[in-house]
């Protein structure tokens, strides 16, 4: 019979074994934004909600270069915030997604609402997954709109009040801040701090 150290010290191994084999699958791009629910992206009310049209310009970008790395977490059949009942199929779906994540993209505007799936989808990415998040401003598209030197200015800081669970666990987990720019969202999805298979300590980040 196996004594007691050395079974747990096979089982520590298990573990970290099946944790790292988990984490490898965990290449998606979560993105994070407000709409109006219930939500469907064919619909035309959720094509007009500015959160989810710069969504749509990333999957844009990917389609027009291959090359951008944004791997589309949504990429599915299933939608997240239809009128299907929230605790039995949305809540769980949304999950999943997340669980299959690297990493989480924040769309954070004058028009983001504080929102039922939006705080469900920040509060279990950050104090369940611990997931980083790339926080993208869609109202400014330059870097010195957002930034002082390499830390989020007052501007972008007055915004994290439009999602309080954002806002108060932001200290949990590695933040990059970026404008609506292609190039510096192409800087943050490229660094490996900002994924969780990678992050090293938590902190904001400007380019």
């Amino acid at each position: 019979m196996l004594s007691y150290t050395k079974e747990t010290k096979i089982t520590y191994q298990f573990l970290t074994n099946k944790n790292k084999s988990n984490m490898n699958y965990r290449t998606k791009n979560y993105s994070a934004f407000y709409v109006a629910e219930p939500y469907y992206p064919s619909n035309l009310g959720a094509n007009a909600a500015k959160d989810f049209v710069y969504y749509n310009m990333l999957r844009a970008w990917k389609r027009t270069d291959p090359s951008f790395p944004f791997y589309d977490a949504h990429d599915t059949t299933y939608d997240v915030r239809d009128n299907s009942s929230w605790e039995l199929t949305l809540k769980p779906r949304l999950h999943e997604r997340l669980r299959n994540s690297k990493n989480i993209i924040l769309f954070l505007s004058e028009n983001t609402r504080d929102s039922r799936a939006l705080k469900e989808e920040i509060d279990y990415g950050i104090n369940v997954l611990h997931l980083p998040i790339i926080v993208i401003y869609p109202d400014f598209h330059y870097n010195s709109c957002i930034a002082n030197k390499h830390t989020p200015n007052n501007t972008a800081q007055a915004l994290w009040d439009k999602l309080p669970v954002f806002r108060d666990n932001i200290d949990k987990v590695p933040t990059a801040h970026v404008p609506m720019n292609k190039e510096y969202i192409t800087m943050a999805l490229n660094n490996p701090d900002f994924t969780i298979q990678q992050k090293s300590k938590n902190y904001c980040w400007c380019y």
